[in-house]
């Protein structure tokens, strides 16, 4: 790894760079009508995006874009991995859900991870378009923003794949399970 939070050698980001682009080339439905070249482009005017980018990857979570945002210009990655990301999983919902929990509290929050990579969770319907891309958490499932009136309450929901239909469920906040993560969105 780097020496300081953010900082990458060229040789690292050279090879991240590498594997974004083959995952780019071999999912080319994910992203129709959009060039590589324009999206290198865009990380290399914001270099800062890349270590995203690397923890997105080092946790499993194989992003790839999924879209161009016309508005803004920028391009949009999603976890893409087949399975919630292995690096992101038996987490509870956030911070207030974590220090709820008296015992076996999980290593870490959704939202507080999110946060500290630099990337956003997918809301439910993002979760949803992304199941037109391919299928996705067969036998895992995804935490997904949550609204304001149902996080109130002490819920959460999240998301899954099964029966060839995407089903959105809810637990409360301060649960997490082995086989559930999250799935982030970046936008360069």
């Amino acid at each position: 790894m780097s020496t300081r939070k953010n900082e990458r050698s060229p040789a690292q980001q050279a090879e991240l760079l590498s594997t974004l682009k083959a995952r780019f080339e071999k999912n080319k439905h994910r992203h129709k009508n959009i060039e590589w070249t324009d999206v290198l482009a865009s990380l290399e005017a914001y270099p800062q995006k890349l270590w995203s980018l690397h923890l997105m990857e080092e946790t499993g979570g194989e992003p790839d874009i999924v879209g161009h945002d016309e508005k803004t210009g920028e391009y949009i990655f999603y976890d893409c991995s087949p399975e919630s990301p292995k690096g992101r999983r038996s987490l509870c919902y956030d911070r207030e859900a974590w220090e709820k929990r008296k015992e076996h509290k999980p290593a870490d929050n959704v939202l507080d991870m999110a946060a500290s990579m630099g990337i956003e969770i997918l809301t439910e319907e993002e979760y949803r378009a992304l199941q037109q891309l391919g299928k996705f958490d067969l036998k895992t499932s995804s935490w997904v923003k949550t609204p304001a009136a149902i996080r109130k309450l002490g819920g959460a929901i999240f998301c899954d794949r099964r029966y060839d239909h995407v089903f959105t469920y809810h637990n409360g906040a301060e649960s997490y399970y082995a086989a559930r993560g999250f799935r982030g969105k970046l936008s360069v």
